[in-house]
């Protein structure tokens, strides 16, 4: 049930393309239906109260313990509604809205399959397959981002996102990977420590690996869901088409790492680690967010800094982990899908039918657009947290929970005020400038939007007004969402009106200021937006954007500094880098796993052992302290011999005879060249002598902690038991070795003799070339 809800928008993008060709504009209500299907086995499983939850799974590495498992609770219903209906309504208004143009084909279709995989996403249970979803997020932002190709801003963009995104994919993988490792360790198996449902079982918070998945969690999400100081690809996302903008910011791509920290809040929250951190970076997101979004003139880019505020308000909330921040979470969520999701697509009809989304050359549009106005409006008053929309819920709660002294501080209370006014004002800026005053000239002559392009903005926008039967989000889907975050049964209780009393005046009380201090700020800086927008520019200098930028700009030459550094054509240096990087990455954890040992497991020596010791260590020293290649040859070969001699002593002959012939065919190859060399000379200073040896004991001493650590590892023995149960019974052989290079192996040691043999032809060619055998007479 669930994977065909994932699958059937991804099939249904094969046919996006033919139905654009055939159908043009109405593409998208053709389309529209198949996300509504992908709903309709979430509607079935509705309501879903606290503890409520299906699970379907699927085998796919069976080997492994992989499956491809998917889990509808609470709050993977509440994302997965928010995802496909705004989707189906997303899918018509692209119709509309690039009716005509021939790219709109593969529009509809990457959209599909980002829904696709957003679905796959929030309903994921295996950390495989979430971890697959997220990435082909990832990818598919990048598509929609860059839609428009030709334009280099949209290139930028998209290039911008791709990069900030999957370098949070490969720390989520890393983080997942220790997730799963953790998980061994605190005794579940494999299959239950690679999936979402298996790690509830166990307290992650208690081991050794907590802090570091920690950190890598928060910084995957935070690229993904635009923090600081991540947050500036999202604004520079708004070179897509106004439908991507819409589905990106609402209820998909930029909300996904808020889900991550939801979903992960019962196996790593609730310590002080979290709650500074992850509280610590919403609180900063919020505020960097709801300042660069005044000064802003493009109604794109209003909404899109907005939107990062409305993340860092997300965030903090999910940081603080009480009761009452995660039913605040859960609202603000829904509530700002719904308006956000209306107020792009009526910035993206008034860009679409004025050609312009400057704010300062915008008014009066209600007469001549007064649906689009009606949507607009409705829409603001649920982003300004005005009563009696879903938003005035989400505010209420909000300071209702910063009134918590105890949990979050009274600093907490003036930040959040502070950064509601400014969407106060934003709001305003989005859905009253436009539209009242006198009319303006406009680019292109305004008339309203299509249906398909209005019908869309208005349901969300009146969607806004579920506050006033708030019992049926609070049974269906409000309390199961906030008992999957908290991991606790938590009830919700949405009211519009808490009675006469002390807390509720007070949050009244706030909610009043919030509205009359974003008016305000709004009339001020209203007449003020090209200075601030220069002054914006101007700081903007040494923001992260721009050392993103410097960074992209400054690559190649990089990359070629680094190139000519390593590739230096010496066969010695390319060994020193290797061993080095070697060295540096296994020595350190093998040295504390040395220190750990009660004792290292070494058998007691005897004179047999001893003398073969001083053997093998002598000709080694032997051979790099001769001055005489002949004679460092024929050391090397004692090491050798002393080699096989060890393998004879711990009952491997045949091994003993392969490395007697391998030496001795090595010294009378190495004696035949060696010996047509010139004179040796030392051309290393004494530097880099001592730096060899240092890096050659390193590497010596790495080697040695390895084996030893590799003795200690108790293999199971299903393998061997059944190489040797078949080696008589199939093979007809009693030497097991043999058997298995002959026989069960046989392919790959034909493959084996086969590079042997091309490399003796090539020897013998080049010999036959150097000494003329071969050449026919003149």
């Amino acid at each position: 049930m669930l994977l065909t809800a994932v699958l059937m928008p991804i099939l249904a993008a094969l046919v996006a393309p033919l139905l654009a060709r055939r159908l043009g504009r109405h593409a998208g209500w053709a389309l529209a239906p198949v996300p509504l299907l992908s709903a309709a086995p979430i509607l079935r499983a509705l309501p879903l109260g606290p503890g409520d939850a299906l699970r379907e799974s699927l085998a796919w590495v069976p080997g492994m313990g992989v499956s491809l498992a998917f889990r509808l609770d609470g709050l993977s219903a509440t994302f997965a509604l928010l995802i496909t209906i705004i989707g189906a309504l997303i899918l018509v208004y692209a119709g509309g809205y690039l009716g005509g143009d021939p790219r709109l084909g593969r529009l509809l279709a990457t959209l599909l399959v980002f829904l696709g995989a957003m679905l796959g996403l929030v309903l994921a249970d295996d950390l495989i397959s979430l971890f697959v979803f997220w990435e082909l997020t990832s990818v598919c932002s990048f598509l929609l981002v860059g839609f428009d190709h030709q334009r280099a801003e949209a290139r930028a963009a998209a290039i911008k996102a791709l990069v900030i995104t999957a370098v949070g994919g490969l720390l989520l993988l890393a983080a997942l990977l220790m997730a799963v490792a953790a998980g061994g360790d605190l005794g579940l198996s494999p299959a239950e420590a690679s999936s979402l449902s298996g790690l509830g079982a166990i307290d992650l918070r208690t081991h050794a690996l907590y802090g570091a998945i920690l950190v890598l969690v928060l910084v995957a999400a935070a690229t993904k869901s635009a923090q600081v100081p991540f947050h500036f690809w999202l604004p520079a996302a708004m070179a897509a088409p106004t439908p991507v903008s819409a589905f990106l910011h609402s209820a998909t791509m930029v909300k996904a790492g808020v889900y991550l920290l939801a979903r992960l809040h019962p196996l790593l929250g609730g310590t002080p680690e979290w709650r500074w951190s992850v509280t610590g970076l919403g609180l900063l997101t919020m505020l960097t967010g709801a300042a660069m979004a005044l000064p802003q003139r493009d109604l794109k880019k209003i909404l899109a800094y907005s939107t990062v505020a409305v993340l860092g308000i997300l965030t903090m909330l999910l940081g603080v982990g009480s009761d009452l921040a995660i039913k605040t979470a859960v609202v603000f969520l829904v509530a700002h899908a719904l308006y956000k999701a209306a107020l792009f697509m009526v910035a993206g009809s008034i860009d679409h039918e004025t050609g312009t989304r400057d704010i300062t050359t915008l008014g009066g549009l209600r007469r001549l657009m007064p649906w689009t106005a009606a949507a607009g409006l409705l829409a603001a008053l649920s982003k300004a947290g005005a009563p009696p929309m879903f938003g005035f819920v989400g505010k209420e709660i909000l300071y209702k929970t910063k009134l918590d002294i105890e949990t979050l501080g009274a600093w907490l209370v003036a930040a959040a005020v502070l950064a509601n006014v400014a969407l106060v004002a934003t709001a305003l800026m989005v859905a009253v400038r436009p539209f009242c005053g006198p009319l303006r000239p406009t680019p292109k002559a305004a008339h309203e939007a299509p249906l398909s392009m209005v019908i869309g903005p208005m349901l969300l926008a009146i969607a806004g007004l579920g506050v006033l039967v708030p019992q049926a989000f609070e049974n269906a889907l409000g309390s199961g969402a906030a008992t999957a975050i908290a991991g606790r049964p938590v009830l919700m209780d949405l009211k519009l009106w808490h009675g006469l009393n002390t807390d509720a005046l007070a949050v009244m009380g706030l909610s009043l200021l919030t509205l009359a201090a974003g008016f305000g700020l709004y009339l001020i800086i209203r007449p003020r937006l090209a200075g601030l927008g220069r002054a914006l520019e101007w700081v903007g200098q040494w923001g992260p954007a721009r050392l993103f930028e410097r960074g992209i700009e400054h690559l190649p030459a990089a990359a070629g500094w680094l190139t000519a550094r390593l590739q230096t054509g010496s066969l010695r240096h390319y060994l020193l880098v290797v061993v080095a990087a070697a060295v540096a990455v296994a020595l350190p954890p093998l040295a504390s796993w040395a220190m750990r040992a009660p004792r290292l497991p070494v058998a007691p020596p005897d004179a047999f052992a001893g003398l073969l010791a001083v053997l093998l260590v002598g000709g080694g020293l032997i051979t790099v302290v001769l001055h005489s290649r002949l004679a460092s040859v024929a050391a090397l070969g004692v090491t050798g011999l002393a080699m096989a001699m060890v393998f004879l002593v711990y009952s491997a002959p045949d091994l003993a005879m392969t490395q007697i012939m391998v030496e001795t065919l090595s010294v009378i190859v190495l004696v035949l060249v060696f010996a047509r060399l010139p004179e040796f000379l030392r051309r290393s200073s004494a530097v880099r002598r001592l730096r060899d040896i240092v890096l050659a004991a390193a590497l010596g001493l790495t080697m040695t902690l390895l084996v030893l650590i590799s003795s200690q590892v108790n293999l199971e023995k299903t393998a061997s038991q059944a190489y040797l149960a078949a080696c008589v019974t199939e093979a007809k052989g009693r030497n097991v070795v043999n058997v298995i290079l002959v026989d069960f192996r046989a392919l790959d040691t034909l493959g084996e003799i086969t590079v042997v043999a091309v490399a003796a032809f090539g020897v013998a060619a080049l010999i036959g070339w150097r000494f003329g055998l071969g050449r026919r007479a003149p």
